[in-house]
């Protein structure tokens, strides 16, 4: 089977895109993770199939690197909504079905590869607090630690380790290690399915924002989140524990596009 692709990436998470509507392949877990591997195949974090869904402009399906279909992918779906607009399928605005519900999205005027979208995501609230970090769903499960100095911090091996803590089983979760600074918040975030520390994570981005609004009892407003793959934006409002009006903004980029034999 012959499958064209795009290769987006949202502030260095990278992502394969296809559009499945009229291909309707149904990958097995060997085949996604071949086509992730970046010595084997196309390489990226993971991978989205787009499809049409009742309702909705479209519904976006996400698998890990490892091949699993996972829970919401922030940075995916803003690359998703890129994406969808690049085949005609949305203008500036759109609404479309993830695994955790509905969406919008937003998108500005693109540059030549580059254009920047908005996403909201679901309604969340803190899950639980530990003494040493904050546990909150945004779409995927983060377990946030805010730490003096991140980039001294071996993300992989303690995330490797705490990504499958009991307190957060059946299904383990995304460890993120954040540094509060003077303008934003540095974060690095180990990814479960990926199995490794990714170059920038959306709900990962969005669980800190609201981890730190949580802790310095910000009722709403905006931080700067900064990743190693770039720059990203979170907005929101809060009620309690509780958080509304969730946005994360930021650059999705297109790499490139191809045709694969699987």
């Amino acid at each position: 089977m012959q499958i064209p692709f795009k290769k987006y990436h949202g502030a260095g998470n990278d992502f394969i895109i296809i559009d499945n509507r009229e291909l309707h392949w149904q990958p097995v877990q060997g085949e996604v993770s071949m086509l992730c591997d970046r010595h084997f195949g196309i390489g990226a974090d993971g991978l989205m199939l787009l499809t049409l869904h009742e309702g909705y402009r479209f519904h976006m399906t996400y698998y890990n690197a490892d091949g699993n279909e996972s829970t919401m992918c922030g940075n995916g779906g803003r690359c998703m909504a890129a994406f969808a607009r690049s085949l005609g399928l949305a203008g500036d605005q759109m609404a479309f079905s993830a695994i955790d519900g509905n969406h919008l999205a937003e998108t500005g005027n693109p540059g030549k590869n580059t254009i920047l979208v908005r996403l909201k995501m679901k309604d969340t609230c803190i899950f639980r607090q530990f003494e040493d970090g904050l546990l909150i769903d945004t779409g995927s499960p983060h377990f946030v630690r805010f730490v003096k100095n991140v980039d001294d911090v071996d993300v992989f091996s303690i995330g490797k380790t705490l990504r499958h803590d009991p307190r957060f089983s059946p299904g383990g979760a995304n460890i993120d290690f954040a540094e509060i600074q003077k303008d934003g918040i540095f974060v690095r975030t180990y990814e479960r399915g990926v199995e490794n520390e990714t170059l920038s994570c959306g709900t990962g981005a969005t669980a800190v924002a609201l981890s730190a609004a949580y802790q310095s009892n910000n009722k709403g407003g905006s931080y700067h989140i900064k990743t190693r793959g770039g720059p990203l934006t979170v907005t929101y409002s809060r009620l309690d524990q509780c958080f509304t009006d969730i946005w994360l903004e930021g650059p999705a980029t297109f790499v490139f596009e191809g045709e694969i034999v699987i």
